[in-house]
């Protein structure tokens, strides 16, 4: 019995970080493919780092005593706030660090205090993310009779369709502000071809993690849907698949790709906006 309890603790313990970083992700992967945060961490001052840090803690602790990620807790404690609040900038401090090395903007080359700078500073809108999870991307639906009934009637093609159509508007809404800058063509100059498979694999994780393991949506209704692709893996991988479409059509509309340029060109500008657009992608998906 009290194994059992112990181990339903630690599920209960992983789907709330797991819904904590996904939050992270849905809100902080904007800001990491913005080159000024970059230069801002690298020439950070330690005081400025500490400062930020602070502050950090103070918004998030805040964050975390009205709501936070977990869905467990009733009462509003200040010593479970405080503890939530430090595992919530732990989950975004690795999930920048993560991001910023899948990008090849810190390696083992790069010098501690550059890698912290960029670290802590694109790790602020992770945090904000994390500690945002449940007020913004709780499930608020489980108990909806008229959803219930629309989940029904939504199968087939149309489900189908109507997934596709929220991952295209999605990967549009986070990626379209991305696209038309200089940062698409310099991470992609950076980052080898491993490193692009690298990328791949994490787009599709994550993805898969926000819409069927985080908890941000009625899962349950998701795996039941009967559409053609209406299945966890099957639906991640044409949603990742559409995603990329949509960003190579992004980038071709800002002209940062032409039918001029080689293929493998194409390739690797639209992996690497393909990230942020999967992200968005799933998070539309979460939207219907």
């Amino acid at each position: 019995m009290n194994k059992k309890h112990q181990t339903n603790g630690w599920l209960r313990e992983l789907n709330d970080i797991v819904r904590g970083t996904c939050g992270g992700f849905l809100f902080g992967i904007p800001l990491i493919y913005t080159m000024e945060v970059w230069w801002i961490g690298s020439l950070a001052k330690s005081r400025l780092m500490i400062i930020a840090i602070a502050t950090m803690f103070f918004v998030v602790f805040v964050l975390n005593y009205t709501d936070g990620f977990r869905k467990r807790r009733n009462t509003w404690r200040v010593d479970e706030a405080a503890i939530d609040t430090v595992e919530a900038m732990a989950i975004g401090f690795i999930c920048s660090a993560f991001i910023l090395w899948l990008l090849r903007e810190i390696s083992v080359e790069t010098s501690l205090k550059e890698s912290l700078g960029k670290i802590v500073f694109e790790s602020v809108p992770f945090t904000l993310g994390v500690a945002l999870a449940n007020q913004f991307l709780g499930n608020s639906n489980q108990n909806n009779s008229a959803s219930d009934n629309q989940t029904k009637n939504n199968f087939g093609l149309h489900a189908t369709l109507a997934d596709l159509g929220a991952t295209v508007i999605g990967a549009i809404v986070i990626a379209f502000n991305i696209a038309p800058t200089d940062e698409v063509p310099m991470l992609a100059a950076a980052i080898s071809p491993p490193w692009l498979l690298a990328l791949m694999a994490a787009s599709l994780v994550i993805s898969y993690a926000i819409v069927f393991q985080a908890g941000f949506s009625d899962q349950q209704k998701r795996r039941q849907q009967k559409g053609i692709f209406q299945r966890p893996l099957s639906e991640t991988t044409i949603s990742y698949l559409v995603s990329l479409l949509a960003s190579a059509a992004m980038l071709f509309f800002f002209q940062k790709v032409t039918f001029a340029d080689p293929w493998r060109m194409w390739l690797e500008h639209t992996l690497v906006l393909g990230l942020p657009a999967t992200i968005g992608g799933a998070a539309g998906r979460l939207a219907i």
